[in-house]
């Protein structure tokens, strides 16, 4: 018998960052101050001492992986925003502060509402570390000097050069490709055939019966965005939106939101990445079809950064040192995070190649065009469905 689990759509930005190591959920503010006394003991550029980060390796700056490690665990404390999901965020977090003795908070955010929070503190962050989530949004920050630059010794790991930031502000650490989660009981009971095409999308028979997350909060659909500009054009792209607008149920919170609405029957297709529906898949909704678009589709790089000017910026380092790792990255299938590994010595989730996802049947996606004109598309996205006539009201559109 399927199970019918209960949907947790979003969480406050209200809510306190929580302890990995803390007892019962416990909330705790995220710290402000500047890096403790003890952070002196190792060496910083001059950059780093006021905050700016450095691009110099472990090796170069302080000594080796050893010298890091005791600079990081000197400063004792580490606070990661996580745009994956919670599981896997909770995970990486509690790992890391049972490897180093490092005291590790966190707070759950979509990828737009980091970049959001943090280019409103303007270099003074409350966090140290981003860590999950697709890099459209880390593309913006980078823009905006908002991610320091850092040359990690385990970046070696890492299967390509593509999956990094030419200046080593972000580093890749999982990939996953974007796609169709469909109800297939539902779709028998209305007798509709399954989507096989972006356009297929956009047909009249499927109104009301699709969701999608929302651009400003979601960097999900902000790939989409991108990704629909980059296969059709810029205007094309946008006379789409208007098309696929009209069948739009929701536009979600959270990326991975419509993927929890399909299997219980809340939406009959979900637009999303297709490692969130095998989670479903395993979850016992069988009823669930995952589809790669034949016309071709794009795929996700979650990444991991540190902030500019962040209070702990050697336990920082270390992070991204640890999030290149086998010791961060195979514990992702434990959380029910199925995405496919871009780190040579990290082991593969069987469960990301059973079902099938063609990874080769994607776009050459145009990473610089995405970093420059994001913000503008998805400013474009909302004035083209605000000039249909036949566009519903902004109520659809979940930021809670």
């Amino acid at each position: 018998m399927r199970k019918r689990l209960a949907l947790l759509l979003a969480c406050s930005m209200m809510l306190g960052l929580t302890a990995c190591g803390g007892g019962g959920g416990e909330t705790t503010a995220a710290p402000t101050t500047a890096a403790t006394e003890a952070q002196t003991k190792a060496p910083e550029t001059d950059a780093e001492a006021e905050g700016e980060g450095g691009e110099e390796t472990p090796a170069e700056a302080a000594g080796g992986m050893d010298a890091l490690i005791e600079a990081a665990k000197a400063e004792g404390e580490l606070t990661v925003y996580g745009s994956c999901e919670e599981e896997y965020l909770s995970v990486a977090c509690k790992n890391f502060e049972e490897l180093y003795g490092i005291k590790t908070k966190f707070q759950r955010l979509s990828t737009s509402e980091v970049y959001t929070k943090i280019s409103e503190e303007a270099g003074k962050p409350s966090a140290d570390v981003w860590f999950g989530g697709t890099t459209d949004p880390y593309n913006e920050a980078v823009a905006d000097g908002l991610l320091m630059a850092y040359e990690a010794e385990n970046a070696t790991n890492l299967i390509s050069e593509d999956y990094k930031d030419p200046t080593n502000c972000w580093y890749g650490i999982y990939k996953g490709i974007l796609g169709f989660m469909v109800n297939t009981e539902e779709l028998e009971r209305l007798g509709l055939e399954a989507p096989k095409t972006w356009d297929d999308l956009t047909k009249e028979e499927y109104q009301g019966l699709i969701m999608l997350s929302n651009p400003n909060t979601a960097g999900t659909a902000k790939l989409l965005i991108n990704t629909m500009i980059q296969m059709k054009g810029h205007d094309e792209a946008m006379e789409y939106f208007k098309l696929l607008d009209k069948n739009i149920n929701q536009y979600t919170k959270s990326g991975s939101g419509p993927s929890k609405m399909v299997g219980p029957g809340e939406c009959v297709i979900g637009i999303g990445f297709l490692h969130d529906g095998i989670y479903q898949i395993l979850q016992g909704y069988d009823n669930i079809q995952l589809i790669v678009p034949e016309d071709g589709t794009s795929f996700e790089v979650g990444a991991t950064a540190i902030f500019n000017g962040c209070a702990h910026p050697n336990a920082a380092k270390l992070w991204i040192e640890y999030a290149l790792s086998p010791d961060c990255v195979n514990h992702a299938k434990e959380a029910g995070s199925y995405q496919f590994l871009v780190i040579s010595n990290g082991e593969q989730p069987e469960e990301a190649t059973r079902f099938g996802l063609d990874m080769n049947n994607t776009i050459d996606y145009d990473f610089e065009d995405a970093k420059e004109n994001s913000a503008k598309y998805v400013e474009d996205f909302f004035a083209a469905l605000g000039s249909s006539a036949d566009s519903a009201d902004s109520s659809r559109f979940k930021t809670e």
